[in-house]
Order: C-alpha cells, then structure tokens, then sequence
C-alpha cells in the first residue's frame, strides 16, 4: 500500500509545482536522454577529426581539425569499394523483401484458402527463433551452392523477411474490401491490385519494411564475416570492424573513428529522411489482427 500512497502523493506534489517549471524539468530530462544517446556519436565525429596532438582529449571540438584520417582510410582499405558493395547487396536484398514479402503478406491478408491462418502462425514462430540458432545450417547451404566467397551467399538468404510479412498483412488488412472488389469487376489481377491499388495505399509500410530491412543488413557483421574472406566482396560494416580489430588501422584510433564514421552517416541520413513514413508504418501493425 505504501507505493501506490507515494506514488500519488509524488504526482499531487508535481501538479502542486507551477506549469513553466514542469515543463522545463521535463524538457531537461528530454535533453539528458538525448545527450546520453548522443555522446558516443559525438565523440566518434571529434576523435575523427582531432590531430595527434590533441588525441586522447575529451575536447569535442577540435582545435585544429584535420581531415588526415578519412585520407588514411581511404587509402589503406578499399572502403570506396565495400561502400558499393553494401548498397548493392541491401538494396537487391530490400528490393525483393517488399516485393516476396508484400505478395505473400496480400494473400495471407486477402486470399482466402485452407490453411491460410496455420501458414501464418508459423511464420510469426520463425520470428521467435534467434538468428544465431541458423547459422550452421545455413551455412552449410551455402557452401554445397557453392556461394562462398559471393554476393548470392549475401542476398539470397535474406530475400524474405517474416517480419515484413507481418507487417504487410496487418497494414493490408486495414484497406477497404470495397476498393479490391472493383478492383476484380474491372478484371485486374491479384498482383496488378497489389502493385497498382494496395501498395500506393501503403507507402509507410513499404518505407517502414524497407528501412528495417537495409539497416538490419547495413550494420550486419557476423554472417558477412561467415561466408565472405574475399576483399573484393567485403562489406562495409565487415570491412570497418576488420580494420579497427584486424591491426590494419596500425592503433591509429582516428582512423578507426573515421571508417566507423563513413559507416554510421548513410543510415543516419536514411533514417532523418523517411522517419516520418517510419512512425507511420510502425503505428499502423496493430490496427487491425
């Protein structure tokens, strides 16, 4: 009984404080949380451009800036080339996940036919199973396809993603039932309803998969590091870590700051632009089971 009492008695005490200084407590601790999540990535942007002199400083702001380490980078990891590399497997890889996923997610949500519940309750079961657990089998397919050392051993295995098929059933459940049967009067497919009628109708979806998608893949280390060795098709996030852990970097912690840096930026500007759309489609999965 005493915490319910107290805990009353701490909200009668905060509604008791006057209205300007309630919110500048709460902007205040608004502002520490956001400090507390900033502070690595700040630290990450000035170690990067700090001089040697200045190195072990907790200045974040350097005195004299340099741009020395994104120079040594460059010029002693083919970076350039795993930057590509990235944007071309997770782009390929989010590309077929909103098509697959989408087309299953429309029949599931749609489509009426023996099973259709039981199919999808095992793929909300594949969600629960930890990632760690496939490794080995996967890998071991991997190798009899002869997809060591390639793109394919990248893409393939993450064509689908059962995630994304959750998130479409539940958003495609929300569109009127009326707009698909006109859809049918006037003869369409059920792929020319879904790429023509459902998916305009469902962009925040569509943005929220394919963010989840691309940076899930952009920042993945172990299954790159698993069945890829070859420098030419090395990722950027596995090139990044094998540089700053590999001895290649030469202790040079600048460096190191300034690949995690080229590594961070393109996900944080993905993220600013389609957030928007992001909240949306996050919101929008549990309006209707």
């Amino acid at each position: 009984m005493s915490l319910p009492t107290s805990s009353y008695a701490l909200q009668r005490r905060l509604k008791s404080w006057p209205l300007a200084f309630r919110r500048l407590l709460f902007y205040a601790l608004l502002l520490l949380g956001a400090l507390t999540f900033l502070m690595p990535f700040l630290y990450m942007v000035s170690t990067s451009l700090k001089g040697v002199r200045e190195m072990h400083t907790m200045n974040l702001i350097p005195r004299e800036p340099t741009l020395d380490h994104f120079k040594a980078v460059f010029t002693q990891i083919p970076i350039g080339r795993a930057m590509l590399n990235s944007f071309f497997v997770y782009g390929l890889q989010t590309a077929s996940v909103l098509v697959f996923s989408s087309i299953v997610g429309y029949a599931l949500a749609r489509l009426k036919f023996f099973g259709r519940e039981f199919i999808f309750n095992i793929i909300l079961l594949t969600m629960m199973i930890p990632g760690q657990l496939l490794l080995i089998p996967l890998y071991i397919l991997i190798v009899q396809f002869g997809w060591a050392d390639s793109y394919q051993a990248l893409i393939v295995p993450g064509m689908v993603s059962a995630f994304g098929i959750f998130l479409f059933r539940q958003n495609f459940k929300t569109i009127p039932q009326e707009l698909i049967d006109a859809a049918h009067v006037d003869g369409a497919t059920e792929l020319q309803i879904l790429f023509r009628i459902v998916w305009p109708l469902s962009l925040p979806s569509l943005i929220t998969v394919g963010i989840f998608t691309f940076m899930g893949g952009w920042n993945d280390f172990l299954w790159p590091s698993i069945v890829n060795r070859e420098l030419g098709v090395q990722t950027l996030t596995q090139m990044v870590t094998l540089y700053g852990i590999g001895g290649q970097a030469g202790g040079q912690t600048g460096a190191v700051m300034a690949s995690s840096l080229l590594a961070v930026v393109p996900m944080v500007i993905v993220y600013l632009v389609f957030q928007r759309y992001y909240l949306e489609g996050i919101a929008s999965t549990g309006v209707k089971g």
